[in-house]
């Protein structure tokens, strides 16, 4: 296994965690279970970008850029069907 594999499953581990600690927030039966799954997203967020910064840096994960028209055109399919409600 090479650094960049490493590294990929890291970021999906993180990824795969916060969506736990998001899950149990969301779930949470009190505030103190709240606070705690909310303070351990947050850091397993900060953590999660910090990750994916490095790959970017390497070169490992690269994104596209979405062309403007398309992104203008999910903007204004959501801006209306959110006033609509």
């Amino acid at each position: 296994m090479n650094d960049r594999d490493l590294m990929e499953n890291l970021l999906l581990l993180e990824k795969g965690v916060c969506d736990l600690y998001l899950h149990g927030a969301i779930e949470s039966s009190s505030p103190d279970v709240h606070r705690a799954f909310t303070s351990s997203l947050s850091t397993a967020l900060e953590l999660q970008e910090q990750l994916y910064s490095h790959m970017e840096q390497k070169g490992w994960y690269q994104t596209e850029q979405a062309p403007q028209n398309k992104l203008s055109s999910v903007k204004m399919k959501f801006g209306a069907s959110s006033s609509q409600c």
